[in-house]
Order: structure tokens, then sequence, then C-alpha cells
């Protein structure tokens, strides 16, 4: 019987944008998956995201056979939200492997605080560009040579583009199937301001004394989050399970079959760090 890992997306990319790192991980493991997150009611977006959270904790608590352990690993967003998981629901998780979520300590946690509170975060972090995202587009081929134009979308392996243009920007369900149907975007624009204008302060103090899973890292050598960041508090709670991917903080669009190699050594560690333990 294969494990279960649950992985949650990042902000903006709905889950099956990631089927090609899926597909990569489907003969050694269960995978699961929340769509998206932030859009059912039930669980809305506020300060430190206690109901994404549970969100998660909801769908993994449908899926997880009575008594088992599973693992989780998550992207940007989703990676901040398996390690809160795995903080709240520790005999539920065997470990957490972070996609490009260097967690903030420090100062930096301070001065995101402090930011959130004035709007300054608005203007330092996407949330500026989210406001004005294009929501609409005539048809497929339209919504693929607006994204494939794009210098940051460009990089992007095609068949994680190809991903996103039908499921992150679908056609209605009224139109489904249609030829050149018109597209519109999946994810609210509003529901992921609210992400990252709420992004939460708290994580590297509940932290700073270790976790209680093992948890693994994966950082793009490029990632401008990484950078503004830093990985002081990171590195100190994974210890040796990190490992760098060429690219940007979406390296896992840009290079899934590499992003799912790691992602199984990391796993992989973390499975001899349990033994080990046991």
């Amino acid at each position: 019987m294969k494990d279960i890992l649950h992985f949650s997306h990042a902000n903006g990319f709905p889950a099956s944008t990631y089927r090609t790192i899926f597909a990569e991980l489907a003969d050694d493991y269960d995978i699961r998956a929340i769509e998206c997150f932030g859009h059912d009611p039930r669980f809305p977006v506020t300060r430190d995201w206690p109901h994404l959270v549970e969100q998660l904790l909801e769908g993994i608590g449908k899926t997880r056979p009575e008594g088992a352990k599973v693992w989780l690993a998550g992207h940007s967003l989703g990676g901040y939200l398996s390690l809160m998981a795995a903080l709240k629901r520790p005999h539920w998780v065997k470990g957490v492997v972070m996609l490009d979520s260097p967690i903030i300590a420090g100062w930096r946690s301070n001065l995101l605080r402090m930011s959130q509170w004035t709007g300054l975060d608005t203007r330092l972090s996407p949330a500026a560009v989210t406001k004005k995202r294009r929501m609409h587009w005539a048809n497929r081929e339209d919504a693929w040579r607006h994204f494939h134009s794009k210098p940051a979308f460009a990089r992007w392996d095609e068949r994680m583009l190809s991903d996103y243009i039908d499921f992150g920007i679908p056609s209605n369900i009224n139109t489904s199937g249609v030829a050149n149907a018109p597209r519109a975007l999946a994810f609210d624009r509003e529901v992921e301001f609210r992400i990252y204008k709420t992004l939460p302060h708290t994580l590297g103090a509940r932290v700073a004394h270790g976790a209680p899973v093992p948890v693994g890292f994966i950082a793009g050598t490029e990632s401008r989050e990484v950078r503004q960041v830093g990985l002081e508090m990171t590195r100190r709670v994974v210890g040796e399970r990190f490992e760098w991917i060429e690219g940007s903080h979406l390296f896992p669009m840009e290079h899934p079959v590499e992003t799912a190699r790691a992602l199984q050594s990391i796993l992989n560690g973390l499975r001899i760090d349990l033994d080990q333990v046991e």
C-alpha cells in the first residue's frame, strides 16, 4: 500500500496545475490535494490563516485511514499550511516538505507585522499586482498567448502552463467542452489578495524550538522570496533536509521533473529520520 502524500498549492495556482509533478510521484505515493484554498465559505481567509489550516485538516481527515499518518508537501502558501497543519495535528503527519516557503522569524517577522498594519506589504509583495490581474480571455488560445508572452510564464514547462490554462483558467461550466469558449480565472483575485495580506508572522516563534515532525525544504536559486525572508530559521528547523533547484519562486512550474525528484529525495531522507527515531 502506497503512502499518502497530501500536496497543497501556491496562492493563485489550483492544485491541478501541478499534475506533471503528481504524475512523476504517482508510482510511489497516493497523491491527494485540495483544488483551491480560500474558496470554500466555511473556511474564509483571515489573519494567520487558521481557517485555511482547518480546510487542509478536513481534507486530510476525510481521506486518511484510521490510525494512519500521511506526508504533507506544499509550494509557497501550501508549504506554510502544511507545516501549520502538522503543528496542530502532529499525530496525523509523518513529515513535511516545504517548497520555497521560507519561515519568517525575528526582526523580519516584526517588520511583516508592521507592514501589514500600515499597508506597506501590499506595495512590496505580489498583492499589488493581484488587484489588477486580468480575469477574462476570449478562448483557450487567447489565454495561452497572453501567459506564454510574459517572461515569468515563458520559463514554465509547457505541460505545467497547459494545465494552468485548463484548470486555472477554465471555460464556464455551461460552455465546458465547447470549442473556443470564453475563459475566466478560477482563483478569485480578491481571495488571492487577502491571502497575501494575511501572511502569518507568528510561525517562526512557533517553531523556534523545533517542529514536532521531520521537515524538509526545497528552494529556488533565484527566489526573491527566499532572498527577502532569509533562511536562518528554515535551516534551523530542517537541518540537512534541504535542497536547491535552479529557478525562481515558481521553480516547480519551471522544472517539474527535477522538483519531483528533489521532493522524492527529501521524503526518502525524512523516512530515514523517522526509522532512526523509531
